[in-house]
């Protein structure tokens, strides 16, 4: 059997941590889902939409960088090597994704163009079904 030396690295999926997304279906505020799960990227990229939506840029960005970097922490700890397909599809790895889209979208909001065009490529890159749904 060979090996197809051309294609990627295989897709990352992260382990079910189904306390946190049960509490926010539940109506929890993500601010105690965060606080219960500090290591949640959902917890926090819903705390990053809830300023965001209501005009705290500044809050969005630190709320989303934190989500963003405990998320990285995850995808490493299960052999992400720093690219490669993380699936929307597979509802774990969302948390991140949707924690990346809030980190590219506050960035924009506070003049960071850099950091947006950066985190916009790298969630297409990641996941092109999760650039479309949260785009």
């Amino acid at each position: 059997m060979h090996e197809n030396l051309l294609a990627g690295p295989p897709p990352t999926h992260l382990p079910d941590d189904p306390g946190p997304r049960e509490l926010l279906a539940k109506g929890t505020p993500p601010a105690e889902v965060a606080a219960r799960y500090p290591a949640s990227s959902l917890a926090w990229a819903h705390l990053a939409d809830e300023a965001f939506e209501r005009g705290a840029a500044v809050e969005s960005y630190a709320y989303a960088r934190t989500g963003y970097h405990r998320g990285l922490d995850a995808l490493r700890r299960n052999g992400w090597k720093g690219h490669g397909p993380i699936p929307w599809e597979h509802e774990p790895n969302r948390g991140f994704l949707r924690a990346l889209h809030a980190l590219a979208r506050a960035a924009q909001a506070i003049g960071e163009q850099d950091e947006y065009e950066r985190c916009t490529q790298f969630l297409k890159d990641s996941s092109r079904t999760a650039a479309q749904e949260l785009g």
